[in-house]
């Protein structure tokens, strides 16, 4: 499952779909502009959020 967490605090979160119990994965949206967004989704195609914030900043990611 993947594991957030902020580089400043050391907070860590696990995040997993509502609908299917499905750990969600890391993945990068790119924006019109060429900017990139975090944000984590579904495997199984039921959605995607902004990945999770921490002390104003994006957590990183990785696989626990």
């Amino acid at each position: 499952m993947p594991t957030y967490s902020c580089s400043s605090c050391g907070m860590t979160v696990n995040a997993s779909c509502g609908a299917c119990d499905a750990p969600l994965v890391n993945d990068v949206l790119t924006k019109d502009d060429g900017s990139t967004v975090q944000v984590s989704k579904c495997p199984n195609d039921h959605g995607k959020i902004k990945s999770p914030m921490c002390c104003g900043a994006d957590m990183s990611c990785t696989l626990a």
